[in-house]
């Protein structure tokens, strides 16, 4: 790991082999102790007047064994002409030993092998949390075979096989249920601690608890390339992403290495010209150590790690150093609104008849004429109604409703204006003000009733939008859906501003609007999200676990969908900025100082050694502060925040901005149906 602090991408074993579990494991640790417990004899003895051959021997295994931990890696970049901090320390401690000081050549060894060990440590400490996701799955699971149920290897699965999972077992990889109904708990992978419901048809994945009844699960995905090995590979080509900061630090080295060799050359042959030879080539020697940047280069890959690694802990994948540090400069966020903001099931609020209609009548025959469509909104009314008949001769109105024959009677079902609104005009415009989509069933030129179905707000998002606004955090909701509905939903959770009737590409458009005004997160969950999570400053997708497409274009992702984990995630992103400056200054203020002091003969090597690797220590003690994560609640400026309640919060109506952005259908402020611009009813995007 010499140069490891100068090349951040050299990280511990790949997280699919061993990795370190303890401290005593860490192998550069193992070799830090044997030099500290050889230099300490060696200095005990110095001290006491021993032979200087037993020093000799002792200072020569502390740096043999500190030399382990950098010196190869400096030696196979030497070659091909990678000059790396290892290669100053190796040539440093071996001009030491040339000049007779070995005491200083093995303190040198030693400080630096505890850096590197430290360094090795903190990224395998962060990375344990990833690898105890793979230990999440059973070393064995129940497949129906030919009728029997066999014990194999998780590994042998294969698509389409039956698992039985029994109460308390957990699942061996992904897949659908196909018989038995329970609550898994998905906290391992999703954070979210409350068990969820599943029946037959529902997808559920790798590493959840069954909790109180069989299941019978259809395999997906073969354990290679279920939801946990996606998440293990993600993190790890995470790791291989660098942020500004990163790379800012890297660039510094890099030059920074050669820069000195040429100085000090220059000290030692112009100095040994001036004067005395031995004085100034120790100088040099002093100042190769001095201009070290190792703890200027592991200052943000350091931070970056042990932040990533905490918040997958959490449920979150933060897609490396330059989606960390995008996120912690966020002041503005833009949410999708259906799967996003809503729980994405649309339901019907209300049933409103006309002239005496029973609303189980109502539903009745709505549900029968709906029973030939695919619409999400039929769905709805088909769920709200119940078992029933199918309407005969059903013939579709593009972008009005639908006309159909049951009991000889003459149906047509649609928006207001295919069906007159009539004595429920009122009506029909409060439900559409509250931001239901209605639909009209009416009987000739009768007027039959109304049927309200709306997408609800998921519980949690008021909270979610006030504890951003609590963070200084603009918000916007971007939808495909009409303005006022987009409106009514707004006015409920506090968004800022509203950007309605967009297509996908519209979203790329409003994103940017947002981004000339402050760095921009978008939030989505669908692949009509994907060109805006891409273009935003940071795209963060929603209930991620099974979208791979939100995945890919996004450079977060929420594993959950409890949106209060949002603001929580942009405070962990900002305390890990901090962290990531407070180490650049404090590592960049030491190479600024040591270096001219050495230079000038102020400081000898073992001051100089012995500041360096004490500066590495703490940008690596604090670099690994950025693990640990705190609630969103606990923080001042959130404690006020109400507890989590039963219904969204909301909010004293306040101006809500439409900007003038035009979508598929024309500017949202001006429309006054619940139809998309091609004439389609819909209820989003």
């Amino acid at each position: 790991m010499s140069d490891a602090c100068c090349a951040p991408s050299a990280l511990p074993e790949d997280v699919s082999g061993e990795t370190p579990r303890r401290l005593y494991e860490v192998r550069e640790i193992q070799l830090a102790v044997v030099a500290g417990f050889a230099l300490a004899a060696g200095l005990i003895l110095d001290a006491a007047g021993a032979p200087q051959a037993v020093q000799i021997a002792l200072f020569s295994g502390a740096i043999l064994a500190g030399g382990l931990t950098f010196v190869p890696e400096a030696a196979r970049n030497l070659p091909r002409g990678q000059l790396g901090v290892g290669t100053l320390m190796a040539i440093a401690a071996v001009g030491a030993t040339i000049l007779g000081e070995w005491a200083e050549a093995a303190t040198l060894c030693f400080l630096f092998s505890v850096s590197e060990a430290l360094e090795s440590y903190a990224l395998t400490r962060t990375r344990r949390g990833l690898r105890a996701l793979l230990d999440l799955v059973p070393a064995r699971a129940t497949v129906l075979r030919d009728g029997s149920e066999l014990q194999v290897d998780p590994a042998e699965l294969q698509i389409g096989d039956r698992l039985v999972v029994r109460p308390g077992e957990r699942l061996a990889t992904d897949g659908i249920i196909r018989a038995g109904h329970s609550a898994l708990d998905f906290s391992a992978i999703t954070g979210e601690s409350v068990p969820v419901e599943r029946g037959p048809g529902q997808e559920v994945f790798a590493a959840a608890i069954n909790g109180g009844a069989a299941l019978e699960v259809e395999v997906t995905a073969p354990t290679a390339d279920n939801s946990l090995a996606r998440i293990v590979r993600i993190v790890e080509e995470a790791q291989e992403r660098k942020g500004h900061s990163q790379r800012l630090a890297e660039r510094i080295a890099r030059p920074l290495v050669p820069g000195v060799l040429v100085v000090a050359l220059a000290i030692a042959v112009i100095g040994s010209l001036l004067g005395d030879p031995t004085t100034w080539i120790e100088r040099a020697l002093v100042v190769l150590v001095a201009a070290a940047p190792c703890a200027f280069a592991i200052s943000v890959p350091v931070t970056v790690v042990a932040a990533i690694g905490a918040a997958t802990r959490s449920g979150v994948l933060i897609k490396g150093g330059a989606a960390l540090e995008a996120l912690a400069g966020i002041r503005a966020v833009a949410f999708d609104k259906t799967g996003t903001l809503t729980r994405n099931r649309p339901e019907v609020i209300d049933v409103v008849g006309a002239g005496g209609v029973d609303k189980d009548e109502l539903l009745r025959l709505a549900a029968a004429l709906e029973r030939r469509s695919d619409h999400p909104l039929a769905q709805a009314i088909i769920a709200a109604a119940g078992p029933g008949p199918a309407a005969d001769g059903v013939e579709a109105h593009a972008g009005s409703g639908l006309e159909g024959m049951l009991d000889g009677r003459r149906l047509r079902l649609g928006r207001p204006g295919f069906v007159a609104a009539g004595p429920l005009a009122r009506r029909v415009g409060d439900l559409q003000a509250a931001g239901a989509t209605v639909v009209l069933l009416g009987e000739a030129d009768e007027l039959l009733g109304a049927i309200a179905v709306r997408d609800e707000l998921r519980l949690e998002a008021a909270e979610a939008v006030g504890a951003l606004d609590a963070l200084g955090i603009r918000t916007a909701m971007l939808t495909g859906d009409n303005g006022r509905t987009a409106k009514a939903l707004a006015e409920q959770v506090g968004i800022d501003s509203v950007y309605a009737d967009l297509m996908p590409t519209d979203k790329v458009t409003a994103v940017e609007r947002l981004q000339a005004e402050a760095p921009t997160a978008m939030v989505g969950d669908g692949i009509n999200d994907a060109p805006a999570l891409a273009s935003a400053d940071a795209g963060v997708a929603m209930g991620a676990i099974g979208t791979d497409v939100a995945i890919e274009a996004a450079d977060v992702a929420l594993m959950g969908d409890d949106l209060r984990i949002l603001p929580d995630t942009l405070l962990h992103a900002r305390r890990a900025g901090r962290v990531m400056r407070q180490n650049l200054f404090l590592s960049g203020g030491i190479l600024l100082t040591l270096i001219p002091l050495a230079a000038i003969g102020v400081l000898g090597l073992a001051a100089v050694v012995a500041i360096h690797e004490l500066a590495e220590v703490v940008v690596i003690a604090n670099g690994v502060r950025a693990g640990r994560r705190k609630a969103f609640v606990q923080h001042p400026a959130l404690a006020a925040l109400p507890a989590p309640a039963s219904t969204p919060a909301v909010k004293p109506p306040a101006p809500i901005e439409l900007p003038l952005l035009v979508g598929s259908g024309g500017i949202a402020a001006e429309r006054e149906d619940d139809c998309c611009g091609d004439g389609d009813c819909c209820t989003d995007e």
